[in-house]
């Protein structure tokens, strides 16, 4: 009998433990959850935001928070040029100056088929860390600010759609619901990934 029960433990222990890189699609609920600083920048944060970028590229997206993998936690990663040098990746980013307004659209890689007009600062200054512990500070304009944004409104469990004029709303309100029955589908067959909702509680 404690055989069998250390077996289970050991089985559960392994459930929790793996983590499938998989773009999170609304509305998971792990996205509208206010995500845990990091504390520490270890062997598995470093590893975890490096394929969170290698997803991103593949999903050819701008930016990527960690929520969005199911990853609870303030980490995004983020690349406007597509260049794929300098820091790519920000801990525990916070914007601490904005300026201007600007109306644009937006999309989003948990929002699959939705896109709508959001009012940003048009410039924004940003302090965060990177993978070496090193604080960076940002003045950023135009899209990169816009990203920005985008990505550390999803730490704090905001989503664009929160943010979306009237008429844009209305516009993706069709294709909302369908996103909201797909993951209804998925959860009642079992399709939604364990792990993905067992990390977002850690």
């Amino acid at each position: 009998m404690n055989y069998e029960l250390n077996c289970l433990a050991f089985l559960a222990c392994c459930a929790y433990n793996y983590f499938i890189m998989e773009i999170v699609i609304y509305p998971a609920p792990v996205l509208r959850l206010k995500a845990k600083p990091v504390e520490e920048i270890d062997d598995t944060v470093s590893q975890r935001a490096e394929e969170m970028l290698e997803l991103m590229y593949e999903a050819k997206g701008v930016g990527l928070a960690a929520p969005q993998i199911g990853w609870s936690k303030r980490l995004i990663v983020k690349d406007v040029a597509g260049e794929k040098i300098d820091d790519k990746v920000f801990i525990n980013p916070v914007i601490i100056e904005e300026k201007g307004e600007v109306i644009e659209e937006e999309g989003c890689l948990s929002f699959p088929g939705v896109l709508g007009k959001v009012m940003r600062a048009e410039q924004v200054v940003v302090i965060a860390y990177n993978l070496k512990g090193e604080r960076l500070e940002f003045e950023a304009v135009g899209l990169d600010a816009r990203v920005w944004q985008h990505e550390i409104d999803h730490i704090d469990g905001r989503l664009f759609i929160d943010k979306m004029s009237p008429a844009s709303r209305l516009a993706v309100s069709g294709r909302l619901k369908e996103l909201e029955r797909e993951y209804q589908k998925r959860q009642s067959s079992y399709q939604i990934s364990a792990p993905s909702k067992l990390k977002a509680d850690v």
